[in-house]
């Protein structure tokens, strides 16, 4: 087992959930030890000062802020970019969080539920590893994977049922967009006219509708059926090059 010592700022600002996380450091990862602790963004600034740690472990959630955290997390990895910046917060359900807290530049996140954390954890962030989870959020990311691909492989199934083809695709999702015609008309690379690209949407009508109900069907209508049939991805919704 890996024993080399490595220096750590905890930054916490609930005392109880701060002398937790001191323990855990104590017990579980006695190689690292704790220079110092802060329970607020002045009191990590400050701190700094005097030393530079190897790992800053940062709670996002400072002062009630959500926001704190990340901008705190970017200016370290602009001022200190060797410093490890490991995330360990309570924020279970605010998934844009974490997504904001990685472009921030953490090497890692751990859920302060379930599996806690662990030696394991610490030392893959010493180690230079990115994109440290524990459990909770390696069972989303998996989720959220296995997801994507049963919808990208009903998306191709409609295609192919639907006898989609690039211009079909475009122009849906640009109606979806809110293009006019006029306006898909100056889309780059796209070869149609009003009067084309009218015949063409007619002609979807025929092909994702049932004769009755093709009746005042609109580009509104064929847009949700698209939708409904995961023929355009409301994710994934970008305009192309004009």
């Amino acid at each position: 087992m890996d024993t080399k010592k490595f220096k750590v700022i905890i930054v916490e600002d609930v005392k109880l959930e701060l002398k937790g996380t001191e323990e855990i450091f104590r017990h579980e990862i006695p190689n690292a030890e704790v220079v110092g602790t802060a329970m607020t963004e002045v009191e990590l600034w400050e701190l700094l000062k005097v030393q530079t740690p190897d790992m800053v472990l940062l709670d996002l959630g400072l002062g009630g802020s959500t926001t704190v955290g990340v901008d705190i997390c970017a200016t370290l990895r602009r001022n200190y970019p060797d410093l490890k910046v490991l995330i360990f917060t309570g924020e279970v359900l605010n998934e844009k969080l974490w997504v904001d807290a990685l472009d921030a530049g953490a090497d890692g996140i751990i859920l302060k539920t379930g599996e806690l954390l662990t030696a394991t954890d610490a030392r893959a962030v010493m180690d230079g590893k990115k994109f440290v989870f524990n459990y909770p959020i390696l069972e989303k990311i998996v989720n959220r994977f296995k997801q994507s691909v049963i919808l990208e492989q009903r998306r191709q199934e409609a295609v192919i049922q639907y006898d989609i083809d690039e211009y079909d695709e475009r122009l849906l999702r640009h109606l979806a967009l809110g293009y006019t015609k006029d306006m898909i008309t100056n889309l780059k690379g796209m070869p149609f006219g009003v009067k084309s690209l009218e015949k063409r949407q007619n002609e979807l009508i025929n092909r994702l509708f049932r004769v009755e109900e093709r009746s005042g069907v609109n580009a509104c209508r064929l847009v949700t059926r698209a939708l409904e049939l995961r023929i355009i991805d409301i994710d994934n919704l970008e305009p192309d090059e004009e």
